[in-house]
């Protein structure tokens, strides 16, 4: 059993920490997110004391950016808003705002349904490079506001247009 007020066990001792300890501070700091993440980090170097950052950097291998930011919110008892939402890439749509209309302009009017009629998709005799070409030709678009190739076959695929050869009915065999 450990006795907890006995100088033997002392979490922010300046002896070396166990694995266990390292792997405890650890797997708590991994369940926590954002500013309580920072506050836990910043509470432990806080009282490690002088050179605490550095040890924690050190020996459980913290950033000490995340750790200084969490010590001044700590010190001033205001928490920083992490924007999650907005980090990232934005998609095309977000940049060019009427791409997806003018390839809808361009691919709609000679896309056809499944013969058979078994599904609802749609079916166009177009290459995602013709649309990209037509998207330059046509509408106006330069090389670099235009995305790939690739991204214009992803975003057809989105809008449910499938890049196909139509299947041509076939009268049926005299049997």
């Amino acid at each position: 059993m450990i006795d907890y007020k006995s100088n033997d066990y002392d979490l922010f001792s300046p002896q070396e920490w166990t694995p266990q300890i390292k792997t405890f501070l650890n797997e708590t700091r991994n369940q926590l997110k954002g500013s309580e993440r920072r506050l836990f980090m910043a509470r432990v170097v806080f009282n490690l004391g002088y050179g605490g950052s550095l040890r924690a950097e050190r020996e459980l291998g913290w950033d000490r950016t995340t750790i200084r930011k969490g010590l001044a919110e700590l010190k001033s008892g205001i928490t920083c808003c992490d924007n999650y939402s907005g980090k990232g890439r934005k998609p095309i749509e977000k940049h060019l705002v009427n791409l997806l209309e003018d390839i809808e302009n361009i691919v709609s009017p000679i896309s056809q349904t499944d013969p058979s009629f078994r599904t609802t998709k749609l079916y166009s005799p177009i290459t995602a490079a013709e649309v990209h070409r037509r998207l330059k030709a046509d509408k106006g678009y330069t090389d670099e506001e235009l995305p790939t190739i690739r991204t214009i076959n992803s975003k057809l695929n989105q809008m449910g247009y499938r890049l196909k050869k139509v299947g041509k009915s076939k009268p049926k065999k005299k049997s």
